[in-house]
């Protein structure tokens, strides 16, 4: 069975990930539910709404995931950056093995490049695929920072987090756009006022938002050689400083040659938003069995106060307010 021309073939799971998956399956029915956004029931699961397949990939990881001193886990809540934050670390990490003319990203969405970690671990109920990866493993979540085994976020584990995010106001209008994109057509979309009251209670894919982010950023004070906060806003204002950093958290800085031939501003150029959404790959609307949606629908505009065109007075002071309540004046987005 193969996952991905660009993953190894898996492995019918063990008895140890069977038994896993059977204790996921008797505790879901048990757990708190609402309606989802899109495609699944949401569960609230140690304080978040998850969908059931990132319970169940957050189980199989704390059960039996073997973490490498190497490993990178590229992380965000949905609709923050992801795909873009993936296009970066994947181009940072591997810029000495293509030549930029003929990148891949050039050819594979950035979905592609960076394995979804929960939502390959569900659909195959085994983490033994994962052990076939070479180093370092570039790693994609959506999974809250508190999820995650201790022998990955203890001081000890040498595993790094790279956690971006985004003014809720933002996140809140894109991943309104993309839940209707998801949505099955038999259902009705989503309206904007119901999908802003869900949001305001915290009860989205992975939410609430305020929570999510907030376990990354104390996680970034704490250990700043373990976990990297960065800030949309930050990255697409000054994305060549942003990705220097990036490239000195990973251990993998450019070297004064590197910058005299300019290869940071090329891996800002190769990873734009203007770049990436115009690449014949990621301007396919044709879904698959993998995801439900086509390469182009991880693309709407990228824009910073997007949010202007969408929400009205009153939303954004509510959403403003309960910013300013859930984070007591440490939120990292200025409003």
């Amino acid at each position: 069975m193969e996952t991905s021309k660009f993953f190894p073939s898996v492995e019918i799971p063990n008895e140890g990930c069977q038994k896993t998956l059977k204790n996921c399956n008797e505790l879901l029915p048990t757990l708190p539910q609402s309606k989802a956004w899109w495609l699944d029931q949401l569960f609230q699961y140690q304080g978040f709404w998850i969908p059931s397949f990132g319970i169940r990939g957050s189980m199989l990881i704390n059960d039996h995931f073997k973490p490498r001193s190497t490993d990178i886990i590229v992380a965000t809540f949905p609709k923050c950056g992801t795909t873009w934050l993936r296009a970066l670390v994947f181009s940072i990490i591997n810029r000495n093995s293509f030549d930029f003319s003929d990148h891949p990203l050039r050819k594979a969405n950035p979905q592609e490049l960076v394995l979804f970690f929960e939502g390959y671990l569900h659909k195959y109920g085994s983490t033994s695929f994962v052990d076939g990866l070479p180093s370092p493993r570039l790693l994609s979540t959506h999974l809250p920072y508190s999820l995650f085994p201790t022998r990955m976020t203890d001081d000890t584990s040498a595993c790094r987090f790279v956690y971006i995010c985004r003014d809720p106001k933002d996140v809140f209008v894109s991943k309104w756009h993309f839940a209707n994109k998801l949505r099955p057509k038999e259902l009705p979309p989503l309206s904007l006022e119901e999908a802003f009251d869900l949001f305001c209670k915290g009860i989205s894919e992975y939410g609430p938002f305020w929570d999510h982010g907030l376990g990354y950023w104390e996680a970034s004070v704490e250990s700043r050689k373990k976990v990297l906060f960065l800030k949309y806003e930050d990255v697409k204002k000054e994305p060549l400083g942003c990705v220097r950093k990036l490239a000195g958290f990973l251990g993998v800085p450019f070297t004064p040659e590197e910058e005299n031939n300019e290869t940071v501003a090329e891996i800002v150029k190769l990873c734009s938003f203007e770049s990436l959404s115009n690449q014949n790959v990621n301007k396919s609307q044709t879904s698959s069995g993998e995801r439900p949606v086509g390469n182009s629908d991880f693309f709407r505009k990228g824009e910073v106060g997007d949010w202007v065109n969408h929400l009205s007075p009153k939303m954004v002071e509510k959403l403003n307010q309960i910013t300013e309540q859930k984070l007591n004046s440490r939120y990292w987005i200025q409003l």
